[in-house]
């Protein structure tokens, strides 16, 4: 059986908790922290005048070139990790990498951040079944065409 095709979320929509545990998506962003021991990178995106993470297990893509700052889209499912996670780019996260002997690629983050979605026991982690590299992709256009095909299938769904 194959697996299910992933829907288009915004990140600022997985980070919100639209996305269904469990739940195939695909979502962009750029990436800002890669952790290869703990095979665990960070997508951020701006919009408007947050910037939103989406975390990401990397475990069934490895290895990869990490090209920290540009723009990656990812289809995998969204999973709930259990217990206190910390959290990639926090500087709590990056003390017990360092003593592990992690090696951490991150770019700078400048404006106010928005975390994931977290919940009282966990929080949501995209476990990656691809993960591509798209810098030079026009990111509005894009954004454009989720909306249009959300229109589309809205209708489409409607008319039946």
């Amino acid at each position: 059986m194959l697996p299910r095709p992933g829907v288009y979320y915004f990140p600022w929509e997985v980070s919100a908790g639209h996305v269904p545990d469990g739940g195939t998506l695909r979502t962009f962003g750029r990436l800002s922290l890669y952790d290869t021991v703990h095979s665990r990178a960070t997508l951020t995106v701006q919009h408007g005048s947050e910037q939103h993470q989406v975390l990401v297990c990397t475990k069934l893509v490895e290895p990869f070139q990490a090209q920290v700052g540009a723009l990656y889209v990812v289809l995998g499912e969204l999973d709930q990790q259990k217990g206190d996670t910390p959290l990639l780019g926090h500087s709590r996260a990056n003390r017990s990498c360092q003593r592990t002997g992690s090696l951490i690629f991150q770019a700078g983050l400048s404006s106010k951040t928005v975390g994931p979605a977290q919940s009282t026991d966990g929080t949501s982690v995209v476990k990656a079944r691809v993960l591509t590299c798209v810098e030079g992709m026009n990111l509005p256009l894009l954004e454009q065409a989720i909306q249009e095909q959300r229109r589309y299938q809205q209708g489409r769904d409607g008319g039946s």
